[in-house]
């Protein structure tokens, strides 16, 4: 294969490929497309089409497909072959301009929230060039933007160029007040970190709810969890260390910068991060990456486990999105440089975000809301619900010296002073890693660590490019044709610091103290679950930011309000009822199974020993008696809590009924089954206990 330099990119259709295979005009009209959003022409969409596929074909490509990414939070394609008819009875390999730039999928079965009829079928698939082509398998992929047809926006991508649309405007606005004169664009960069868990086939098979739900939802905790510490960048197991090396070429292949990967806390997690790259682009290969993670694990006899929480009692996984805001030039809006205190564009972009985190957590909350992830926020390897920003001693000095109208004297570098001579001495960076905050400010950018591991990030880069950019917009309203430019950009800074002060908390997350000030001293919002941020999407203020950026509709939030609280109620429906399924159908079988095995043993044991007591087995008979009934009452008190749900009148009311009636009956159904599974001897327990799964790959 060669060196990774030598295959890096090879299937994609990148601008090293399109420089040695487009005319030069073209390829220049092509990039003033991407750099610059410029309008496509038709003349140039032959030419790239044509080119394109005289690329695929030479790598082994016979079909194409138009990319998208619906509601569904996953990546949809529908592959059409490359050939046409010829007079002879032969066929032609054809591709042209139009079916690059437009496509036509059935739309009907995708999730709309009440956008269009089932039975208006007529959807349109747009083409991204901004986003590279590339091939999976035989099949040309051409990244796409899915609507419907009567325009609204069906899809995660659209939003998500629309918000970083807003974000440049507002961002050029800024730094022409600073003089900047050349930038023609700023965007957002991310590089999303990713955690999974990996599982044998076998142990994945043998587990109904591992299938259904992707989470365990009976298990008892093994003897040995992460107690130990051991797991987290130990040494990667051989099996899992192949795993890796077939992922990263795989990801590779395609472009995508795979650049980090560890064991994690849990026993079995592990972690993928790569360099960053373009919101845009980020997005593409975050769902590019997760598939490809989940199909190279087959072909190693395993399972990649996306979910947020699959194992109670251990870590859940995290998908981090560091956030910040680049020019075309390369300059990172968001880096301090040497003097932070006087880089006063830095300041006002810093106290962007921050003034954006402030008045919208609650858009924050709700792009990482889903039922899974509800499992994870708030345990001690996610942050709390509550949102809040992280800054650091420097930065916090610095703030509070522009308050107070205070001279800031500076933080000096602290040489690391390690005790060893052969060690190299290094300066300690001015704020440490806040494992604990939503929203950390890591030297150079944002990190807000509240997104689960399987969700698109898409969502969350929607709102906080939004957000932004309206603070920007503020300041820029406020600062243009201002007499004494610096005198008011210091008041505006200083104005941001005194009004959103509250949201900056440099502590321990997980303490149960600062979630008590945060909620009654601060008057931060703690949205627990999906069922209690949802419906604050459709919020006035909500809906005035998101519409007057032009980045949803009002039909749009809507519906994206209606979508995410059906998958809510429905993910909960499909947990409640396969929890039901496994109590009748495999526990209570086994429990009985084994209580009747105990029963004729003591039986035989009172005949043999003349009458003896048999007390041991007696006394788990009883637990075990105990145990079945009260597993039976449970688990039929849960369908009938089931069965009332279907009793609201909307899916507000439906998911409130969940979260309040059907979740605690889950939770304590559980508690029966995993304490049962302690009592009941392992070779009549019906699946493989978490010991089992957590150490099942050597």
């Amino acid at each position: 294969m060669g060196t990774v330099k030598d295959y890096f990119g090879s299937m994609v259709f990148d601008d090293r490929v399109m420089k040695a295979c487009l005319p030069g005009k073209v390829y220049a009209s092509l990039r003033k497309t991407i750099d610059e959003g410029k309008q496509l022409d038709i003349g140039v969409a032959n030419i790239v089409a044509e080119a394109m596929k005289e690329w695929a074909i030479s790598k082994g490509a016979t079909h194409f497909t138009h990319w998208f990414q619906p509601l569904t939070g996953i990546t949809a394609e529908k592959h059409d072959s490359f050939i046409t008819p010829a007079p002879d009875g032969g066929v032609i390999m054809e591709f042209r301009g139009k079916e690059l730039i437009k496509g036509e999928p059935d739309a009907s079965s995708f999730p709309s929230g009440g956008l269009r009829a089932t039975f208006e079928a007529r959807g349109y698939t747009a083409w991204d060039p901004t986003s590279y082509a590339f091939i999976k398998g035989k099949t040309l992929c051409i990244p796409t933007a899915f609507c419907s047809y009567g325009g609204h926006a069906l899809d995660k991508k659209t939003p998500l160029l629309r918000s970083m649309e807003a974000l440049n405007t507002q961002a050029l606005r800024i730094l022409r007040l600073f003089g900047n004169t050349t930038v023609k664009r700023v965007h957002s960069s991310v590089g999303p970190e990713q955690e999974y868990f990996l599982i044998t086939k076998e142990m994945y098979d043998a587990r109904p709810d591992l299938q259904f739900t992707g989470r365990t939802l009976f298990g008892a905790k093994p003897p040995k969890g992460q107690e130990m510490d051991d797991h987290y960048f130990g040494v990667i197991k051989p099996r899992v260390a192949a795993y890796m090396e077939e992922l990263n070429e795989e990801l590779w292949k395609l472009g995508i910068l795979a650049k980090t990967e560890h064991n994690e806390v849990a026993p079995a997690q592990h972690e993928l991060a790569p360099i960053y790259s373009t919101t845009n682009i980020a997005t593409d290969h975050n769902q590019l990456t997760m598939e490809i993670m989940q199909k190279v694990a087959a072909k190693h006899g395993l399972v990649c486990l996306l979910h947020e929480k699959p194992f109670a009692g251990v870590n859940g996984s995290g998908k981090h999105n560091n956030w910040s805001i680049d020019t075309d030039e390369g300059q990172n809006l968001l880096s301090p440089g040497e003097t932070p205190y006087e880089n006063a564009q830095f300041l006002l972009f810093l106290c962007a975000v921050i003034k954006a985190v402030d008045d919208y957590q609650d858009l924050l909350r709700i792009s990482v809301a889903t039922a899974g992830n509800d499992h994870r926020l708030g345990a001690n390897e996610a942050p709390p619900a509550v949102i809040s920003v992280f800054l650091g001693d420097e930065l916090q000095a610095i703030f509070d010296a522009i308050e107070n109208d205070l001279p800031y004297k500076g933080a000096e570098k602290t040489q690391m002073k390690l005790g060893v001579d052969v060690l190299p001495k290094f300066n300690r960076d001015t704020t440490d890693r806040n494992r604990t905050s939503p929203f950390a400010f890591t030297g150079n950018k944002f990190e807000f660590r509240m997104l689960g591991s399987s969700n698109s990030i898409a969502c969350a880069n929607i709102m906080l490019n939004t957000a932004v950019a309206e603070s920007l917009k503020v300041y820029a309203d406020r600062l243009e044709n201002v007499p004494d430019f610096e005198t008011a950009l210091h008041d505006m800074i200083k104005k941001t610091i005194k009004d959103h002060k509250r949201i900056i908390f440099n502590g321990n997350g997980y303490d149960d103290a600062w979630i008590k000030e945060a909620t009654e001293v601060r008057g931060l919002l703690n949205y627990r679950t999906t069922a209690d941020c949802m419906p604050h999407l459709m919020d006035k203020k909500n809906v005035d930011l998101l519409t007057s950026h032009g980045v949803y509709t009002y039909e749009e939030l809507r519906s994206r309000c209606e979508i995410m609280l059906e998958n809510y109620c429905k993910t909960i429906g499909i947990e409640a009822n396969t929890m039901i399924e496994m109590s009748r159908t495999q526990i209570v079988p086994a429990i009985e199974a084994y209580t009747s095995d105990l029963a004729r043993n003591a039986v035989a044991k009172r005949k043999a020993c003349d009458g003896l007591a048999c007390s041991y087995e007696t006394g788990i008979i009883k637990k075990l008696s105990a145990a079945t009934d009260s597993i039976a009452v449970k688990t039929d008190e849960l369908q009938e809590a089931l069965i009332k749900v279907h009793d609201a009148n909307d899916v507000i009311e439906e998911s409130a009924m969940l979260r309040d009636t059907v979740l605690p009956i889950m939770c304590e159904l559980r508690v029966l089954c995993d304490e049962a599974e302690t009592v009941t001897a392992k070779s009549y327990w019906p699946f493989p206990t978490y010991a089992d799964i957590l150490f099942s790959v050597k």
